[in-house]
């Protein structure tokens, strides 16, 4: 019985849609996936679907590189000031960084290819996703959605163009990680202070540290949704597709190759 059911419904799918989210397989450039886990480890994993990792790991990156000092460091190295930088990195933490840092972009970069040689034998087998899902605390359905709005919700707040595409988790665990950032660096004082021309409190009142995760956060979440709902929107043809194609399609009909 389970060979007969797993003949009928596939080995491997394209899609899962749950009452939190649609989790897509499609081919990604491995470096690109390994570059987010470079600018912040735990971000590739979620461009790959895998949510439990990406947020362990984005977890353990803001323990320890708060603790370590690392954008501190980063700063100074940048502006040239080296003696600043090794004064305030915590060797203690640091190395404990470098562990977490290498796995991430292996994992990353290895991991996407394994999914990308699974997205070509899911596409090949042509197994039905099922289109919708109900449960209790949300439903969940394929819908073509505009990238470009998405990522226009991303822009005004890190996890609202998440939420847009259904990434419930994904949106609102950025959602958070943005409200502790932009209160702890300080960072919408010192806008409040820059546009009234108190440029010296500006600076002065501004956490590095914390300010300097908000580029990493803003990149990475406008690109994942931006490519997310490019995805979605795929799947949801090829969905389509399928359906017409089984359904309504002449049973004589010769299909191209």
């Amino acid at each position: 019985m389970d060979c007969l059911e797993q003949s009928v419904s596939g080995r491997r799918s394209l899609a899962y849609l749950s009452q939190f989210g649609t989790n897509v397989v499609h081919l990604k450039n491995p470096w690109v996936v390994a570059f987010w886990s470079f600018a912040f480890p735990g971000c590739g994993n979620l461009m790959q679907g895998r949510l439990a990792k990406g947020l362990v790991l984005i977890a353990w990156e803001l323990v320890v590189n708060t603790n370590a000092k690392v954008n501190l460091g980063i700063m100074y190295s940048l502006i040239g000031q080296f003696e600043k930088a090794k004064q305030v990195i915590n060797t203690r933490w640091l190395l404990l960084y470098l562990a977490l840092y290498v796995y991430a972009i292996w994992d990353s970069y290895r991991g996407t290819v394994d999914m990308n040689k699974i997205y070509v034998l899911a596409v090949r087998e042509d197994t039905a996703v099922k289109p919708f899902t109900i449960q209790s605390l949300d439903a969940n359905f394929l819908d073509q959605r505009s990238p470009w709005f998405a990522a226009v919700l991303s822009l005004f707040s890190p996890g609202l163009g998440h939420l847009y595409v259904h990434k419930v988790i994904t949106g609102l665990f950025f959602i958070a990680w943005t409200i502790v950032t932009m209160y702890l660096s300080h960072a919408l004082q010192a806008v409040q202070y820059t546009m009234t021309g108190h440029f010296n409190q500006a600076k002065s009142i501004v956490d590095m540290q914390w300010l300097m995760y908000l580029p990493s956060i803003y990149g990475f979440v406008l690109h994942d949704v931006y490519v997310a709902a490019v995805e979605y929107n795929r799947l949801f043809e090829k969905v389509q597709l399928k359906f017409l194609r089984d359904n309504y399609q002449r049973i004589h009909f010769k299909m191209p190759v």
